[in-house]
């Protein structure tokens, strides 16, 4: 086969590709989709890239994407960098003041620094901003019980509400908004923590995002681990509520964040592999799906 024919051959498979794209494209153009960023997809170089692309093709094909993210790796490597202890009750971190420094510094000045820098290497497309901007999110501290007794995790919050007006500006605006999960404490007192598949579920909401798009460093959500044959490509809100109990501390979380989203209005909420690259195009725009989707019951 002559190098021409080979060039022509692949070329035609490319335009196969964009076409079967192409009722997905035209089905979700103007639509808003929020994103959680996380998981190998913001450690690893390549998948930051790939990330990256797959938001600006979103963008480029008439969606308006928003990205939510945390940054749990970065803050670990920083506070153990300084010398700064972690104290963990009931497996949850307990968050100082000192330490809450540490979270904001690097979650608003590392991570999403490094996320808009990426973003905007072409175009200046992105907007970083956090929790605190323009009020974006107010929390309430959260406490936990063990042993009947209520615990003080500190400066950890769970979402009280969000003000997504600051949002649809940069949207109506053009732009990609990029925001840290840090929330000012609505009794005043300073700044909380929040957990970013909550705060991404909330924005969501809050937003009326068609769908919810939640990054993970597992295929999906398997409905009897660790069968790995029980991996669920679609299940339904009452599904997951019967599930939920029954899932561990890593995956519970995110799957109550998507049935969150989806009681809050949300289209859909997709929970994708984030270790392989442009997995979230392969969600989106194709038959294939490489997550689980999670949808309201009919």
């Amino acid at each position: 086969m002559s190098t021409i024919l080979q060039r022509l051959l692949a070329a035609q498979d490319k335009a196969e590709v964009l076409v079967q794209a192409l009722p997905w494209i035209r089905e979700f153009a103007g639509q808003t989709v929020v994103i959680k960023y996380g998981g190998n997809a913001m450690v690893n170089q390549e998948l930051k890239e790939a990330f990256a692309h797959d938001v600006l093709f979103f963008y480029h094909v008439g969606l308006r994407p928003v990205v939510v993210h945390g940054g749990g790796p970065q803050i670990n490597a920083m506070l153990n960098k300084l010398g700064i202890e972690s104290e963990f009750r009931g497996g949850l971190r307990v968050t100082s003041e000192e330490a809450m420094d540490v979270v904001r510094m690097v979650l608003t000045g590392q991570v999403q620094r490094d996320l808009v820098s990426l973003l905007n290497q072409d175009s200046p497309y992105a907007v970083g901003m956090s929790g605190e901007d323009a009020a974006l999110l107010t929390g309430r501290k959260r406490y936990i019980e063990i042993d009947g007794e209520k615990v003080d995790l500190g400066q950890v919050g769970d979402v009280h509400e969000v003000n997504p007006a600051s949002i649809h500006d940069l949207l109506d605006n053009g732009r990609i908004p990029v925001i840290s999960t840090i929330a000012m404490d609505v009794e005043g007192n300073g700044i909380l923590n929040v957990n970013a598949d909550t705060a991404a579920a909330a924005i969501a909401s809050a937003l009326g995002a068609s769908k919810l798009l939640m990054l993970t460093d597992v295929e999906g959500l398997y409905l009897d681990w660790p069968n790995k044959d029980s991996l669920a490509s679609e299940i339904s809100t009452n599904q997951l509520k019967e599930l939920l109990p029954k899932l561990d501390s890593g995956m519970k979380p995110k799957m109550e964040a998507a049935l969150h989203a989806i009681e809050g209005g949300v289209g859909a909420a997709h929970v994708i592999d984030g270790r392989m690259a442009h997995s979230m195009l392969l969600e989106i725009f194709t038959d294939a799906g490489v997550g689980t989707l999670v949808t309201k019951d009919k």
